[in-house]
């Protein structure tokens, strides 16, 4: 159980968030599929398969995950129904059908072929840390994200979500970093990165397992470019890009998995445990030294 795109928000400090409390909570708003419905259905499913309860407590980690299902039902398809009907519409009348009858056709038609779509479900882990006061949603769409926080606001009283207070632009430290080649201690540069320019006619530079030169990066600062993505290790254990918006994407663990293989045999589920206390112990100290080098003011 290894997140991939972490956006991250702050669990309120003052908040108490017992399993149990949680769990009873997030079953007033528990998944339930919906046959006849094109709208979005979303609801809060076990993030172990196979077990009942929607809040996983590893250590003093908690995990939960909301579900998004959707109908599948092409447009395609709706045209091609609402012009046969269309067709058949103006035979019986003698004209052809307007504008409004047109509307309530597709109408119709999407009443009727719902039911028979196909459904497409994807699945948003949730990461809660009560100790240090994250809280983790593993989605790189900012729709994904919204989505979580508007159920989590309807499930949980009160509202323990709070927005992360950066000090510092996140670009322009990392604009920083790259000009100084001095990134925070445990971190290290790697050769991915994204200068990008502000205003109407904003540019926007990438580089891919590129060694920039300090020439170049001279070059883009001088030209009103700052660093938008920033490929970094940390304490070489773990990979990642940070983003102008203090997003993390492309999570990756490098060597720690095999590091605590210990050959044993693990279930499923001993194995989703197993790997989340890892994670959260890994990226915890990574999230907090992150936080305080964007909001350091000692070299102001």
């Amino acid at each position: 159980m290894w997140f991939k795109n972490l956006k991250l928000f702050r669990l309120a400090r003052e908040g108490s968030y017992p399993r149990e409390t949680l769990e009873n909570q997030l079953q007033a708003h528990a998944f339930v599929s919906q046959s006849g419905s094109n709208e979005p259905n979303m609801g809060w499913v076990p993030p172990r398969s196979g077990q009942d309860a929607l809040v996983v407590q590893v250590g003093a980690q908690l995990l939960c995950a909301l579900r998004i299902e959707k109908k599948l039902l092409p447009s395609s398809v709706v045209q091609t129904v609402v012009r046969e009907r269309a067709i058949e519409l103006e035979a019986q009348q003698g004209f052809k059908p307007g504008r409004k009858q047109i509307k309530e056709l597709k109408e119709q038609v999407i009443d009727e072929l719902t039911p028979r779509a196909f459904s497409i479900a994807r699945d948003i882990h949730v990461w809660l840390d009560p100790v240090n006061h994250w809280c983790v949603i593993d989605t790189a769409s900012t729709g994904g994200a919204e989505q979580v926080l508007t159920l989590m606001g309807k499930s949980l009283y009160p509202y323990p979500i709070e927005p992360l207070t950066l000090v510092h632009s996140p670009s322009a430290m990392m604009t920083k970093w790259m000009l100084e080649q001095a990134p925070p201690t445990g971190l290290t540069l790697e050769q991915d990165c994204q200068w990008q320019s502000s205003g109407q006619q904003a540019g926007m530079v990438r580089y891919v397992r590129h060694d920039i030169t300090p020439e170049e990066i001279e070059r883009h600062i001088k030209a009103g470019h700052q660093c938008s993505r920033l490929g970094l290790t940390w304490q070489d254990r773990i990979s990642f890009v940070l983003t102008d918006q203090f997003d993390i994407k492309r999570l990756q663990a490098l060597d720690i998995l095999d590091e605590h293989d210990n050959g044993a045999s693990l279930d499923a589920q001993e194995k989703l445990d197993a790997d989340f206390a890892l994670m959260t112990a890994e990226v915890i100290p990574m999230l907090d030294a992150l936080l305080n080098a964007v909001n350091d003011t000692t070299g102001e």
